[in-house]
């Protein structure tokens, strides 16, 4: 019998990556949960514990020595890693004369060079185990509202960065990228932020499947594109949003 498998979610102590962690654990992989939130890491690998095998690791995703300690745990620990969901984010929406350096840094930092750092340190694991990478990126690499600068730059990064990791680990790591749209997070929090969603029937009717996503949406993709299943498929960005990137807009 073969040794299940192990996975790494970062920003996995709250919303996506909560989900993407749970649902892995459910389908039988182990998982390493990492977060700079203790609070909300420590609850959710308490609160999963019962589903598989779940550990915490605190890692601030923009700092180089803490992503190779949460490297070097889950190698201590596990011996492998099969797959690495850069999911850690983080945004300060501001208008573009009020957005300082320190924020513009402050997102790259985590949203891009957070996947990049992950990526490098795991690339070696990842070649062994014939792994595979999912980072989480958004529609606003593709479409922006005002104040979204520096968030939208970051993950227009995380695309590019997909693509170029596809071409640089193939072909023994496959590296693919999804792109959430709307998705409610807020019963996904850590239990001192958590607030049950709220939707309007035009929040609804806006999106043409007829409703606001789910974090499950997206780790159920996340479960596919780490799987034999998609074995043929690297480099992409996939959007997952309910199609309302496809919408024509206009004034009335």
């Amino acid at each position: 019998m073969s040794e299940p498998q192990v996975a790494i979610v970062s920003g996995a102590g709250q919303g996506i990556g909560k989900a993407i962690a749970k649902r892995l654990l459910e389908r039988g992989l182990k998982v390493v949960i990492a977060d700079v939130d203790d609070e909300a890491g420590r609850e959710t690998a308490d609160e999963y514990r019962a589903l598989g095998d779940i550990r915490y690791v605190r890692c601030d995703v923009a700092d180089e020595a803490q992503v190779r300690h949460l490297i070097d745990e889950t190698i201590s620990h596990h011996k492998r890693i099969d797959a690495l969901v850069n999911n850690a984010g983080i945004g300060r929406f501001k208008p573009l004369e009020e957005t300082t350096l320190a924020d513009w840094n402050a997102v790259i930092g985590v949203n891009l060079t957070g996947a990049f750092l992950c990526a490098r340190q795991a690339a070696p694991h990842l070649r062994a185990a014939r792994g595979a990478i999912v980072n989480i990126a958004s529609t606003r690499a593709l479409m922006s509202e005002p104040g979204t600068t520096a968030y939208s730059a970051s993950k227009g990064g995380v695309v590019a960065l997909t693509h170029s990791l596809a071409a640089s680990l193939g072909p023994d790591v496959r590296v693919n990228c999804i792109s959430p749209g709307w998705i409610e997070v807020g019963d996904w929090k850590k239990r001192s932020a958590r607030a049950a969603p709220k939707h309007s029937e035009r929040d609804r009717s806006q999106h043409p499947v007829g409703r606001v996503g789910a974090p499950d949406d997206v780790a159920a993709l996340v479960e596919y594109l780490i799987s034999p299943a998609a074995g043929f498929i690297t480099g992409a960005n996939f959007v997952v949003d309910g199609g309302m990137t496809r919408k024509m807009i206009y004034a009335e």
